[in-house]
């Protein structure tokens, strides 16, 4: 028989950077769940992308016990990487901050393909190319359906 589910906690952890410090103490330990159980599990977990933020959905069971799913770093911390800047522009439709080509949004979107509510890679290059405008990067190039 399935466990009931209590609920869900949604975090952002770097990777294999989590510690029962805030964010993670404060939100796991009011739900009861072992702090240190789920640290030690997630670290061993995401050691191959150590200091990456990571999304991380740990549902919760009625009998304490958890679950957690690792996701993918968020497209905005992907664009910034590709573009090797530190932050976005403060006012992005004024100021650009960096850019990208068309071939780094669809290694992204590819990326982040099971995170995102798309079924085509192109829609899915479309949104990353969204977030990378609302964060004042210039997407260069033709795009690869425009031909």
């Amino acid at each position: 028989m399935a466990k009931e589910i209590e609920g869900y906690v949604k975090l952002q952890v770097k990777g294999g950077q989590a510690n029962p410090a805030p964010p993670v103490g404060p939100a796991l330990g009011s739900k009861g769940i072992n702090i240190m159980e789920f640290c030690k599990r997630f670290n061993a977990k995401t050691q191959d992308t150590p200091g990456k933020l990571l999304p991380v959905l740990i549902t919760l069971y009625k009998d304490k016990s958890f679950d957690f799913v690792v996701k993918s770093p968020p497209a905005s911390i992907q664009l910034l990487e590709a573009a090797k800047i530190q932050k976005g522009s403060a006012e992005s439709n004024r100021k650009k901050s960096g850019s990208v080509t068309w071939a780094q949004v669809e290694e992204i979107a590819k990326n982040k393909m099971p995170d995102l509510n798309a079924f085509t890679l192109e829609s899915a290059m479309k949104m990353v190319a969204g977030t990378a405008r609302s964060m004042g990067l210039t997407v260069t190039g033709a795009a690869p359906w425009a031909n």
